[in-house]
């Protein structure tokens, strides 16, 4: 087990070597925790790309938006002036996207680009609240209030008159959560129950994902081909962690044979999707990684200090580093980044002399 505190180093390393094909990432299924330590506070990391984290931590009693680095030890806080409380959602490592509530409680989609001073409100007209989810390639994924209360799933291209409506006919509500190249993934409300959705862009290009056997499923993210979500089974009404290729015959049950209650939060490159699960015998939570199957489930709460009691995954890049959270004995929150440890190919040594170079950034992601 390899722990580290507020060492970044390792990811350069590992991105240096992947622009290359220098590396087989995550190949012997083992990972480095990097601890980034919050002080006892509450912090909750939501995405991860380009070498930025985004969530939101406390400012007294209320949130402010935060982006950590890898070349700062401290987040920098992105709350903007004339908010009461923000979070990121999501970052490709350009830019990042969450929202803002004003008095009242009224919340505004906004996008950042590294600063407080930078945001740009996404609240589009029409809408009485609206919400940014994820972010990929210069455009935005997310959700609004319509004036009837309703949500319906929006796109953006970085301003709020370019939004998009995605609710597709004969839904009533929906959302979007994740977003990849052209695809969006989230869910949709429809004959009384909740199912995921993936769209290309419009409201017209929605595809059902809710698979036979399940009352309700949520897509949380998507990369390429493959989504990732929860459904909630008709059966004995159990939450699976569940992951797609773009249909609802597709849907795969990732649940460990030990949990009835999983969920997938983020999918990226090499068939790898993360998420966490609980285990009633031992009361307690595991962040998870698989490889596609519920028997490939990599437990990651193996890789943090014995004295950790429970961990959760939200999300992961294109490098295969995951981000998360995870409580000490003491009930203390700290920020969790689980980075696979790279296996050089032959000839590849050769390369690390150079990786102190400036230069060396990270490739771009998906969020959940």
């Amino acid at each position: 087990m390899q722990i580290t505190r507020l060492s970044w180093n390792h990811y350069r390393i590992a991105a240096a070597l992947a622009l290359f094909g220098g590396v087989t990432q995550g190949a012997s299924g083992q990972y480095t925790a990097t601890i980034l330590d919050t002080g006892g506070m509450f912090a909750a990391p939501h995405g991860i790309g380009g070498g930025q984290i985004v969530g939101y931590g406390p400012d007294g009693f209320l949130r402010h938006a935060l982006l950590w680095t890898s070349s700062a030890a401290s987040p920098t806080d992105l709350h903007p002036a004339g908010f009461v409380v923000s979070e990121a959602r999501g970052t490709d490592g350009i830019q990042q996207v969450g929202y803002g509530e004003l008095a009242g409680q009224v919340a505004n989609a906004l996008l950042w680009s590294g600063t407080a001073a930078s945001v740009v409100n996404l609240h589009p007209a029409g809408f009485t609240d609206s919400v940014g989810e994820a972010i990929y390639g210069g455009q935005q994924a997310g959700w609004g209030i319509i004036s009837g209360g309703q949500s319906h799933a929006l796109l953006w291209s970085g301003t709020a008159a370019s939004a998009v409506d995605l609710n597709p006919s004969g839904f009533d509500n929906s959302s979007a959560y994740g977003i990849y190249g052209s695809q969006q993934a989230g869910y949709g409300h429809t004959g009384g129950a909740d199912h995921a959705l993936l769209w290309s862009g419009t409201a017209a290009s929605a595809v059902d994902l809710n698979p036979t056997g399940y009352n309700y499923t949520y897509a949380f993210g998507t990369y390429g081909t493959q989504q990732v979500g929860v459904g909630i089974d008709s059966v004995f009404g159990n939450t699976h962690a569940l992951l797609w290729t773009g249909t609802a015959a597709s849907a795969v049950d990732l649940t460990p044979a030990w949990s009835t209650y999983a969920l997938a939060t983020a999918v990226s490159a090499g068939n790898l999707q993360v998420g966490y699960a609980w285990d009633a015998t031992f009361s307690t939570s595991y962040a998870l990684a698989w490889n596609g199957t519920a028997s490939s489930a990599i437990n990651l709460n193996s890789f943090l200090p014995s004295n950790f009691l429970y961990a959760y995954a939200s999300g992961v890049d294109e490098l295969g580093n995951i981000v998360g959270f995870a409580y000490d004995d003491n009930f203390d929150p700290h920020v969790i980044v689980w980075s696979p440890q790279a296996v050089p190919e032959p000839g590849s040594m050769a390369l690390l002399a150079g990786l102190a170079l400036p230069g060396v950034i990270f490739l771009r992601r998906c969020r959940k």
